[in-house]
């Protein structure tokens, strides 16, 4: 049976991970990587629930697949990740040329499961437990572990990587799906992550980013108790590795030890992504985010005691339930006092199985919350270009991650094209260079800014 396979993923860094694993699964299992679906044998979508926007993609791209599948009735279509653990039968109903429905906690049954659809035992349905369907260590095991040996080739980069540190939300924000489709807080054991990072460094990879839903409370209690800190301090070490990232923080469990850390140790960046949410204190209390406007504030100020060249990049809801311009204006507040590199900006989006659904009207107007949402925006690109600006003229070292979205566009002709990479600190860089420069860490001088980017030449 010929297994070509295409895989489209909508959502956060953890499910670009998990399609990268999945990959790495198939590609063993003898199935090759193709660019396109019609080109595929088996069509996988690695789908997101935090947003309608990203389940409303996926509807949509499985109707178009529709014809498709109509004409090659042998080709498997599966939907995987967060929107198959949360609407299950739902997508046979609403997509019935489905065959294969996957929560993120079954991942790792994906060869087995694609080998009983071919042998016709479709369409299959492998989710977990709801979290009220059992206690916890039953609903914990039923999201399964799924962190198979890494390979390079189904990385965008060689040079970088992810690695998932930890999974699972025990916060229950009340906007927020993900402890439902992601299951119980768990962390992998320190010495297994360091494996997985050891064995990344040997493939070339000079950085990784750990990834966890709220990385920065991550624990292993196995033994002596380690804490993200202690487990920076052992992957620092990690020779061959030449950057540590780690993201998405929550704002309760930003500690002292964890701040030195990012200060001390020399590979780890001092960049931190910590969202806010809201300014408001009511809505604070609404989202259930467990702080107050003037505990993040006190956060931030320690960030830059302890760190002053630190970059800060947060999250904002606008348009939650109740919201009034009162609310909306101390949002405005934060953040312009906040001074973030940058903040990625939301309209709210009632989410089924959340308590904000259950609990509060859906009562800001769309048009209304778009209005708050382009304000932010604004407030944030300027914030964004005039910390930038001070850069024009200087140098700075990044890692070149290959051509950009614009270089890519070019044609190849093996001398110079449009570059891309980040700094220490993650602002985009791009400058001119030949392709061969991908994977190398270098110095350019940057010679002009925007909000987003920074423009340079190579020194």
């Amino acid at each position: 049976m010929s297994k070509r396979l295409y895989i489209q993923t909508v959502g956060c860094q953890m499910n670009v991970l998990d399609s990268e694993l999945v990959a790495a699964d198939l590609l063993r299992a003898g199935y090759e990587l193709v660019d396109s679906p019609r080109k595929a044998d088996t069509i996988l979508f690695n789908t997101c629930s935090v947003r309608q926007h990203a389940e409303d993609k996926i509807y949509s791209a499985l109707g178009r697949l529709k014809r498709i599948k109509d004409r090659h009735p042998q080709k498997i279509v599966g939907v995987l990740g967060c929107m198959a653990q949360k609407d299950r039968q739902g997508i046979f109903h609403r997509a019935p040329h489905v065959d294969l429905v996957v929560g993120p906690g079954q991942l790792g049954r994906l060869p087995a499961l694609l080998e009983r659809i071919a042998a016709g035992e479709g369409p299959l349905l492998e989710v977990s437990l709801d979290r009220n369907a059992g206690n916890r260590v039953s609903v914990q095991q039923s999201f399964e572990r799924h962190d198979p040996l890494r390979i390079a080739e189904t990385r965008p980069t060689p040079y970088q990587a992810m690695v998932r540190i930890m999974f699972g939300c025990d916060k229950f924000c009340t906007y927020c799906v993900v402890p439902s489709v992601r299951g119980p807080e768990q962390s992998r054991p320190a010495e297994e992550i360091e494996a997985e990072v050891r064995g990344l460094a040997d493939q070339g990879c000079l950085e990784v980013t750990l990834l966890g839903q709220t990385v920065n409370s991550y624990r292993d209690d196995r033994g002596r108790k380690l804490r993200l800190a202690d487990l920076l301090l052992r992957l620092d070490a990690v020779e061959g590795l030449r950057r540590l990232k780690f993201v998405t923080n929550h704002p309760r469990h930003v500690s002292d030890e964890l701040l030195q850390a990012v200060r001390d140790l020399p590979k780890v960046s001092p960049y931190l992504h910590v969202p806010a949410q809201s300014g408001s204190d009511r809505i604070l209390r609404r989202m259930k985010r467990g702080y107050t406007a003037e505990a993040y504030r006190e956060m931030l100020c320690r960030i830059r005691e302890t760190i002053p060249e630190v970059a800060i990049t947060s999250d904002f809801i606008v348009g939650f339930p109740g919201e009034t311009d009162e609310d909306f204006d101390r949002t405005i507040a934060l953040l312009r006092e906040g001074r973030f590199k940058n903040s990625f900006i939301f309209k709210y989006s009632p989410r089924p199985k959340t308590k904000a659904v259950e609990l509060y009207a859906d009562d800001v107007p769309d048009e209304v919350k778009r209005r708050r949402n382009n304000e932010l925006l604004a407030i944030q690109n300027a914030i964004s270009l005039r910390d930038n600006q001070p850069l024009v003229g200087r140098s700075v070292e990044i890692l070149v991650e290959g051509p950009s979205k614009a270089g890519r566009k070019q044609p190849d002709n093996g001398h110079v094209v449009q570059l891309g990479g980040r700094t220490v600190d993650d602002r985009i860089v791009v400058f001119d260079g030949p392709p061969r420069l991908a994977g190398q860490i270098l110095a350019v001088e940057i010679e002009k800014v925007d909000a987003f980017t920074l423009f340079g030449r190579i020194r």
